[in-house]
């Protein structure tokens, strides 16, 4: 989280931040919460925080790519044990964090 923090506190790397700090309160408690699209909850957002969000998004997206690749091979040889299974689980169901965090809010899952 350390990292994360960081770049929160940058204003370049701001949206990039913000998702990954999301990511790791969706980590702490995976069963109960779930990672969303702002999009999804209809909340207003500043129209040029979101398109620096887009912009941020798209420099990101080769990192985003690798990271991606890197979780599933992570997924495909933690199935290969029973003790893995549930880390293979919760690392499914963030795969698209990892992949593009600009925009990702962790809610409880009701």
């Amino acid at each position: 989280m350390h990292k994360s923090l960081n770049l929160g506190i940058t204003i370049i790397a701001a949206p990039i931040g913000l998702g990954l700090i999301q990511l790791s309160q969706f980590l702490l408690t995976p069963f109960s919460m779930k990672m969303v699209s702002r999009n999804t909850l209809n909340k207003k957002q500043n129209s040029l925080w979101k398109a620096y969000g887009i912009i941020v998004s798209i420099f990101y997206f080769p990192i985003g790519l690798i990271l991606a690749i890197v979780t599933l091979c992570q997924i495909v040889g933690l199935f290969f044990t029973i003790v893995g299974i549930p880390v293979a689980v919760v690392l499914a169901k963030s795969l698209g964090t990892y992949f593009n965090p600009v925009n990702k809010v962790c809610v409880p899952v009701k």
